[in-house]
């Protein structure tokens, strides 16, 4: 199996895109993973919420394949802690599915549409936080994750 994390638009902060990467690559260490970026919709003040929410599911869902199991990272979805995601990945690795992939919404959240296509709705906190810090928070929370299913030392309880 292997994970992807979708998410709509590009991160700015120097700092913040290197310590995404650092957690990309040892995620790499374990399983393998991609971080796909949908360019931020053109002219979005234009548009109303929930085409905005529309247009941002059909780019999502031209990424998924069959046998994909969706994961949408919403604050209304939910919460776990650090071991219980862990067991959650360890279910999903057993499960048979040839990709894992968690997707990050738009400002305004996700449309019927994608909801629909999602087999589970997951938040990282009933707070919200910047698209870009949720790449940070998510990755590191990934890696912490593998890294308890392999009984290493990252993880204290």
């Amino acid at each position: 199996m292997k994970i992807q994390l979708i998410v709509v638009g590009k991160t700015e902060e120097t700092w913040l895109r290197l310590a995404v990467r650092d957690y990309e690559t040892r995620i790499g260490h374990y399983i393998p993973f991609e971080m796909i970026e949908i360019a931020a919709l053109k002219n979005s003040a234009n548009l109303s919420q929930p085409e905005q929410k529309l247009r941002e599911s059909e780019m999502v869902s031209r990424l998924l394949h069959p046998g994909d199991i969706l994961v949408l990272l919403d604050e209304q979805g939910t919460e776990m802690r650090s071991v219980e995601f862990a067991g959650f990945l360890n279910k999903q690795f057993s499960s048979g599915g040839k990709t894992l992939v968690f997707v990050v919404g738009g400002p305004f959240g996700f449309g019927k549409e994608i909801k629909k296509k999602a087999r589970y709705v997951l938040s990282l906190s009933k707070m919200t936080f910047s698209h870009q810090m949720v790449r940070l928070f998510f990755t590191e929370q990934l890696y912490r994750a593998l890294t308890i299913l392999r009984g290493e030392s990252y993880h204290h309880e």
